[in-house]
């Protein structure tokens, strides 16, 4: 069904973690603004962020630390200007968190926060809210957005596409988007005169992910149909340590456990890490998730062990209450024995290219967050960077926004209604599933932890007939938001395998057994243009 009505607003911005919360209560109140949400407003990737925020905040640390920290974990391809504008940005952010009365810890018996320290850091600067950073971040903020009178929030819709001068006329620009609301089951149009995506990533591409279900790439999809680059989608980042267990679905174990001592463990007991790196566990994520992915098919594990045992039972409560009770629920006691982990996907380091403002190539639209490529990440992210980002750009872009002024621009255009006259409902949505099963699969067995010229090709193969498949059916039958996720999914996973099959070389979280060495040119982002 469609409406043929326009609401409008004067930015609308299209993901709800914290990235899109935090702009939105950083514009000036005198801004109409909508949140639109895929589910319920809190329920993201943010929500589910364990470890915490990176923030140079003890005498003993510095930002040209924190800078080179960042520049070392991107294996050459993070921009340094991009990670000093971030680092630099990284106290105050906290400080407008702290002011919002994000409860985040303290040191015991006293006011200082606590700091952890986790793989890739040279110091101690991570603050967290015990080991649920995300989930207090993210409520506290989704707070104080519903106290606002000029923040609309729209649950539970799924945005279509957006919608340019392609369909308007007029100068090349973005004015609004298609939403479809999931309850009801109707698309109508909201125009804005700047749109923003927080769509977060797209890490449900691959079989195995700590990530939410809304995962699926959206953002990066809809800009790149609407004729926006991307960047470095060939670096997904897998996180070393999930909670292996038939039941436990993506529950992620932080990095932060073992910043506190924790190490990795054969089934015999042996510590393997000290083979692979120097830093033993506290290596960069993908120099971990490979050492664990080497010694799981070398001696056909289903998982390695991650041991923190030895530690204080009371003090690994206090520390970690959520990951314990968690594990707890599975029948392990973290106290008393190990945790079976596994990588599985992570984050996406690459997406939609835009400036220190988060501005894209097209006029009007932003992209914050873990949809955008900012140049911070490079070829790996560097542990507790995300919401960092998320927060810098997300300030940054409502400065921006709020300096152009947009009372006195025009009030953005009545849009085209949604056109579903030639289209009908399906009887075969057990196709949906089947496609996005065989995508993921094979986007975590050809283009994973470790590729090869071989596997790219046979991923490339299948991606097409799918993608085929894909277009057709959504070319006759009603959208739902099952089709619309898988549509996106399908489209990042062209551009992730386009992507990987670019560089020649083994770089960050990129590693191919054909090219397992850096190249041995000036790096350069691996930027891809729309047709």
């Amino acid at each position: 069904m469609t409406t043929g009505t326009t609401e409008r607003y004067d930015v609308l911005i299209i993901g709800s973690g914290v990235a899109g919360l935090t702009l939105a209560l950083r514009l000036p109140p005198t801004l109409a603004v909508c949140v639109v949400a895929k589910g319920e407003v809190t329920e993201g990737a943010s929500l589910y962020a364990q470890g915490g925020i990176s923030a140079v905040l003890d005498a003993t640390d510095s930002v040209d630390a924190h800078v080179a920290d960042t520049l070392e974990a991107g294996a050459g391809l993070s921009d340094p200007a991009v990670c000093r504008f971030v680092a630099e940005r990284a106290a105050p952010a906290i400080d407008w968190l702290l002011a919002a009365e994000v409860p985040f810890s303290r040191e015991h018996g006293g006011n200082a926060l606590h700091l952890h320290r986790e793989g890739g850091h040279s110091h101690r600067r991570i603050v967290h809210a015990a080991d649920a950073t995300g989930r207090a971040v993210e409520t506290t903020l989704e707070g104080a957005a519903r106290a606002r009178g000029n923040i609309t929030i729209r649950a539970h819709h799924s945005a279509v596409d957006l919608v340019t001068h392609r369909r308007v006329g007029g100068e090349p620009g973005c004015h609004g988007a298609y939403l479809l609301n999931a309850r009801s089951g109707h698309v109508h149009a909201v125009a804005a005169r700047r749109v923003v995506l927080a769509t977060g990533g797209a890490s449900k591409v691959y079989l195995y992910t700590s990530n939410p279900d809304g995962a699926t790439g959206d953002g990066i999809a809809m800009a790149w149909r609407a004729g926006c680059r991307v960047g470095n989608m060939e670096f997904n980042q897998f996180h070393p340590t999930c909670l292996f267990h038939p039941q436990a679905k993506s529950f992620l174990i932080s990095e932060a456990l073992r910043g506190e001592g924790a190490v990795l463990r054969l089934p015999d007991g042996e510590r393997f890490m000290p083979r692979f790196d120097s830093r033993a566990e506290l290596a960069p994520r993908d120099i971990v998730a490979r050492a664990i992915d080497h010694e799981m098919k070398r001696l056909g594990l289903d998982c390695v062990y991650l041991d923190i045992s030895h530690r204080p039972a009371e003090w690994l409560r206090a520390h970690f209450p959520t990951i314990h009770r968690r594990c707890l629920d599975f029948g392990v006691d973290l106290t008393r024995e190990p945790i079976p982990v596994v990588p599985a996907a992570h984050y996406t380091c690459g997406g939609v290219v835009v400036d220190r403002h988060g501005r894209t190539d097209l006029p009007g639209l932003y992209a914050i967050g873990e949809c955008s490529y900012t140049g911070l990440h490079g070829a790996n992210r560097l542990a507790s960077n995300s919401l960092l980002e998320c927060l810098v750009f997300g300030i940054s872009a409502a400065e921006d926004i709020a300096g152009a002024h947009l009372a006195e621009e025009p009030a953005p255009p009545a849009l085209p209604p949604w056109d579903e006259s030639r289209v009908s409902d399906s009887d075969e949505q057990v196709v949906v599933s089947h496609n996005w099963d065989e995508l993921r699969r094979f986007m975590w067995d050809y283009v994973g932890i470790v590729r090869t010229d071989k596997r790219l090709q046979r991923a490339h193969n299948r991606w097409a007939l799918l993608t085929a498949e894909i277009r057709e059916y959504y070319g006759h039958f009603r959208i739902t938001p099952d089709l619309i996720e898988l549509r996106n999914l399908a489209m990042v996973a062209g551009l992730i395998i386009r992507s990987a099959r670019h560089r020649s070389e083994s770089r960050g979280l990129h590693f191919t057994r054909d090219h397992p060495r850096r190249g041995t040119d000036t790096p350069r982002p691996t930027v891809l243009v729309p047709d």
